[in-house]
């Protein structure tokens, strides 16, 4: 079967765009085979629009679909035949399957992670972590964890640290910088949880920076981000509607009148940089980082191009042996963690 992912077609908002970014990723990558999961009967049909090579999409029967409005752990337990459990027991039952790719319900998508994937050996938890595009040209900041895990220990964001530096440095950045989420950059600053783990992290085998506030989340300075679910989802969704708000007041200014219509004219070329800068579609998905085997979460609303890039991470990620660096690092640093 080679390199096979296995991709939920009903767990977003279109599944159309879904099957549309898997025959991308075929057609992108030549040793790639995926598996898709949902109404085969919808989906035969969709694919019948595309030029693929047919032998390396096959499509498995699923007749029920997890919503975002459902309890996580009554889903995972209750729907059986849906696409994202279907998928799940193909990732877990089939050694070529390398990855699992769903824009479906966060939820759900984690606590399948939990109850049928299970964590890597030395993982306390494991941590949503999404590439975030910069304002300079490095390779992304790692924001780990995003939502995963609303209240963490200190343990858990030392372990976010590790796990997020070796995922850097499986991408091409040689000595990740680490930085832990605060409300200032002073060592004093920050709730209980912060003020704990900070002295942990200055000990790790990492490049630890200090403290970072969420303003610089984009500024490229760090490579690691460090957080607890909850702040790093605020962190997140603050940094997402401050560009579209920036977008669409752009727009709103161009269209205001003839002059800046010019502008906008002379300015199209910087304009077309802006906007790649700021695509985190580019990146593809967020990894559930700590899982025994890779498992990728889009956004609900997910274009094609982002379940193809998320897609071809997760080849990417496969490739490095992520996990088993994961396990090396932290069998090696337990002691010192737990101390």
């Amino acid at each position: 079967m080679g390199n096979s992912v296995v991709l939920d077609i009903y767990g977003g908002d279109n599944p159309l765009e879904i099957i549309k970014g898997g025959v991308l990723a075929v057609n992108t990558q030549k040793d790639l085979n995926i598996i898709m999961t949902g109404n085969k009967e919808e989906i035969s049909a969709e694919l019948n629009k595309y030029q693929y090579d047919k032998n390396r999409i096959s499509v498995v029967n699923a007749t029920e679909v997890i919503t975002c409005n459902e309890s996580p752990t009554m889903a995972i337990r209750t729907k059986k035949d849906s696409s994202l459990v279907v998928a799940f027991n193909i990732l877990k039952e089939n050694p070529d399957v390398i990855s699992l790719v769903s824009a479906g319900s966060t939820g759900a998508i984690l606590t399948g992670g939990f109850m049928l994937i299970g964590r890597l050996k030395g993982v306390s938890r494991p941590a949503l972590a999404p590439l975030l595009p910069t304002l300079n040209d490095s390779k992304g900041t790692l924001l780990i964890d995003c939502g995963a895990n609303m209240d963490a220990k200190p343990i858990n964001l030392c372990h976010f640290a590790l796990m997020g530096t070796e995922y850097m440095k499986s991408i091409g950045v040689e000595n990740p910088r680490v930085a832990l989420l605060s409300v200032g950059t002073e060592d004093e600053k920050g709730n209980d949880l912060v003020k704990k783990t900070l002295p942990l992290l200055k000990n790790l085998p990492i490049n630890f920076v200090g403290n970072m506030e969420a303003r610089d989340l984009l500024s490229g300075n760090y490579d690691v981000v460090v957080s607890d679910g909850f702040s790093g989802n605020v962190a997140l969704k603050g940094t997402e509607g401050g560009i579209v708000a920036l977008k669409n007041v752009l727009k709103t200014e161009i269209k205001s009148g003839f002059l800046n219509k010019i502008g906008a004219l002379l300015m199209k070329k910087a304009f077309k940089g802006m906007k790649a800068r700021l695509n985190y579609e580019a990146n593809g998905g967020s990894q559930f980082i700590g899982c025994k085997k890779l498992i990728m979460k889009c956004h609900g609303s997910a274009t094609s191009e982002s379940v193809c890039n998320t897609i071809l991470s997760s080849l990417n990620l496969n490739k490095v042996n992520l996990n088993s660096k994961i396990e090396k690092v932290l069998a090696e640093n337990i002691i010192t963690i737990e101390e």
